[in-house]
């Protein structure tokens, strides 16, 4: 069945999401502000910073990350068909492999930890863990929002017709990758 849907002159999800997306990166265009004024009081330790982080770390949350985002893409495509089976496993999809993100940040703050790398440890490792671990707990309540959908989405809420709530958290989503593919460089690669 392929419905033919008007999106002309709709805007994507609802007000609120955007109201929500719109403080978001607010915030971290704010902590981004504070990365940049402590990088130029302090370029030293931004230059010798990111070689005692663990690159693969932020290159495998990327990856977890962008491929969670591909999965919503496809979960939209498939509700707008009204493929909820097909929705629902991309939904669950974009979840597991989001859940990659908070597993390999774990991992990484304990090895930093054990080597001495922490909050204390001098200025970009302080900013460091201020941005990332915010950007976590916005990954995380995307994760949550995620998890409603996949309910949502399972007990045939959503249809070709009606999917803005699905579309909202899609949204949130995507804007938690585009904020990491700033996050990433700005730590791990960036001299």
């Amino acid at each position: 069945m392929d419905a033919k849907i008007d999106v002309h002159g709709r805007v994507p999800g609802n007000t609120g999401i955007w109201v929500g997306i719109f403080c978001v990166l607010v915030e971290f265009l704010m902590l981004f502000v504070v990365y940049f004024i402590a990088k130029a009081h302090h370029p030293e330790a931004f230059l010798t910073g990111p070689d005692k982080l663990v690159t693969l770390a932020g290159t495998t949350i990327t990856l977890f990350l962008l491929t969670s985002g591909y999965c919503m893409v496809k979960a939209m495509n498939a509700i707008r068909r009204d493929e909820h089976k097909a929705s629902l496993r991309w939904i669950l999809g974009a979840i597991l492999l989001g859940f990659g993100y908070p597993i390999v940040k774990y991992f990484e703050i304990r090895w930093n930890v054990a080597h001495g790398i922490d909050g204390q440890a001098g200025i970009f490792y302080t900013v460091y863990y201020y941005l990332t671990l915010n950007h976590l707990v916005h990954v995380s309540w995307g994760l949550m929002g995620l998890i409603w959908i996949a309910v949502r989405t399972g007990l045939g809420v959503y249809s070709a017709q009606n999917h803005s709530g699905l579309e909202a958290a899609a949204l949130y989503w995507h804007t938690t990758d585009i904020i990491w593919l700033v996050i990433f460089p700005f730590f791990y690669i960036l001299r």
